[in-house]
């Protein structure tokens, strides 16, 4: 067409027409107008986690080739959303598959982001679980054994071997030693047949969820003996030894003839448990109550292999003695889906994508108040020693041009303080490692104080145990029950900062390499219902060590 027809074509046109602008001129002018507003948004609403620009696009270029299929081989086990392709989702037939994912969607999302677990389950536990699910269908609230129970309970007295026998379980204290005293009465309720019922205060609703199929193990609410308890109650099992209203003598007698319930009181006392909690003659008067209100703060668990009645039965489910809180705690504790969510948000939105994690957990002790930059050169220290983390040169500058993709590690920061996070941020945004990786700084959340009264906080707390949990390596604070629950869930032995001495405030040892995944039961029980009372357990149970952070203190190893 000539000019002249082109002109004459254009004058046909109607004057809409005529008036609409192209499409390139259409998007020049829009991304001129919209590119202020992009840059500012830019810099101002950066995340404060985000280590830098660089390392960030790195991890997402990583999600984008796992999501492909074309993943390197330094990640074999994730996928898009952060899990392996082939994920055990029964756990090696610890959970049952007889639930609604939906209700509880941490039960078979969880295992995606763990790494394989480094012990076998045993087929004897499986089935001792599936004969507990069973028990507390049969027997669980709202259930007709159930309602017997409790009427028989309200009557005032026990009663001769019921059908269905009860151990309550009331939390006390912070969230990692909930945890440890809730898998300890679980493992308690196995071995002596019991149902496990927790009462929930509102600070726990529906932190948890249900763990066994078709039931629930919620204590409800109009249940009477949740308060009021403590070391020198009434009903607790050693003043009754005391007062004789139970004996050793009568264990043959009439088992109506004693009082509805018992208390059993499991707290640590200057780091020591009550007199005749672990004695085989003791449990056998234990076991005659139908009814047992149990409060802890500790993971009494190691305890229950000290007693000879029980050992044969736990070798059984646990040949791995090192598997005992691994296997239950990931059988029985699922985070609700409010806390789920924080964990799946933060865990593929920051650290799916890394090469490698490391988990940092750091827990002030408050009967040993410890300097931030005593504490923070102690961790540095055990970091770079143990080749946790690369040293940093002494400049900024990048890589030559053609360099390999550098290895990406994020570094996971959990604790109640921010200035951890934000120095150690600060040296790996600012400096370059000697070893060409880049690490990322990332801290979910910073309450200041802990707030065991609060159900967000406990939110947040649960999330970030399960955070630390999916890391390859973590180092966490001696003495600290909410890094034994992260570790042992992993299955991960743990490099535990060392508490520092009193006189120098400096831990001469930065940190030390746990001996196995197990928690540590601070509160040694007392043995003083049997001859050898002054020998020390570990001289005579070969499965039990000291703990390298409390040197009087128990666990199991393998």
């Amino acid at each position: 067409m000539d000019s002249a027809s082109a002109m004459k074509a254009a004058g046909d046109l109607p004057e809409a027409e005529k008036r609409r602008p192209t499409g390139l001129g259409t998007v020049t002018v829009v991304f001129l107008l919209a590119l202020p507003l992009l840059l500012l948004s830019f810099f101002l609403f950066r995340d404060r986690a985000v280590a830098s620009i660089a390392a960030d696009s790195l991890v997402w270029h990583r999600a984008q080739l796992q999501g492909s299929g074309n993943a390197s081989s330094s990640s074999p086990r994730q996928t898009t959303d952060g899990g392996d392709a082939h994920h055990d989702r029964l756990l090696g037939g610890l959970l049952s598959p007889d639930f609604d994912a939906a209700t509880c969607l941490s039960r078979y999302e969880a295992s995606k982001r763990w790494k394989p677990s480094p012990f076998p389950v045993s087929p004897y536990l499986v089935q001792k679980l599936r004969q507990y699910e069973a028990n507390h269908r049969r027997c669980g609230p709202g259930t007709a054994n159930y309602r017997a129970a409790v009427a028989q309970l309200m009557s005032g007295r026990n009663a001769d071997r019921a059908e269905c026998r009860y151990v309550v379980w009331l939390p006390i204290q912070g969230l990692g030693n909930r945890m440890l005293s809730a898998v300890s009465t679980f493992l308690y309720a196995l071995l002596t047949g019991r149902v496990l019922l927790a009462h929930e205060p509102p600070e726990m609703e529906g932190l948890f969820c249900e763990p066994f199929p078709g039931t629930s193990w919620v204590l409800p609410p109009d249940f009477p003996y949740t308060t009021g308890f403590w070391v020198g109650s009434n009903e607790s099992y050693t003043n009754m030894l005391e007062n004789n209203v139970v004996r050793y003598d009568d264990g043959g007698g009439d088992a109506s003839s004693l009082p509805p319930y018992v208390y059993f009181h499991l707290e640590q006392t200057e780091l020591r448990l009550q007199k005749h909690a672990f004695c085989e003659e003791d449990h056998r008067v234990l076991d005659r109550f139908n009814w047992m209100v149990l409060r802890s703060d500790s993971y009494f668990a190691v305890a229950l292999f000290l007693m000879p009645m029980y050992r044969a039965e736990l070798h059984r489910m646990f040949p791995a003695k090192g598997s005992v809180f691994h296997h239950l705690g990931r059988y029985l504790l699922h985070p609700g889906n409010r806390a789920w969510g924080i964990v799946e948000r933060f865990y593929d939105g920051y650290l799916a994508g890394a090469d490698e994690r490391l988990g940092v957990q750091v827990r002030i002790a408050p009967f040993l108040p410890i300097t931030f930059e005593a504490m923070y050169e102690q961790i540095t220290r055990c970091a770079w020693e143990h080749e946790l983390l690369p040293r940093v040169t002494d400049t900024s500058e990048p890589a030559a041009a053609g360099a390999r993709p550098a290895k990406v590690k994020a570094v996971l920061v959990v604790s109640l303080k921010p200035e951890y996070y934000d120095r150690l941020h600060s040296v790996y945004y600012t400096n370059a490692t000697a070893t060409g990786e880049v690490v990322t700084v990332y801290q979910p959340s910073h309450d200041q104080d802990q707030h065991t009264e609060a159900r967000a906080h406990n939110e947040r707390a649960l999330a970030e145990i399960f955070l630390l949990s999916y890391s390859d390596k973590v180092v966490t604070t001696g003495f600290s029950t909410f890094g034994y629950a992260a570790h042992s869930l992993a299955g991960l032995r743990p490099w535990l900062l060392l508490l520092p001495d009193r006189s120098t405030m400096r831990a001469d040892v930065a940190c030390v390499r746990a001996a196995s995944v197990e928690p540590c039961l601070h509160s040694r029980p007392s043995l003083v219902c049997r001859a050898e009372q002054d020998l020390d357990p570990v001289a005579h149970v070969p499965f039990l060590r000291h703990c390298e952070d409390l040197d009087f203190g128990l666990k199991l190893f393998d």
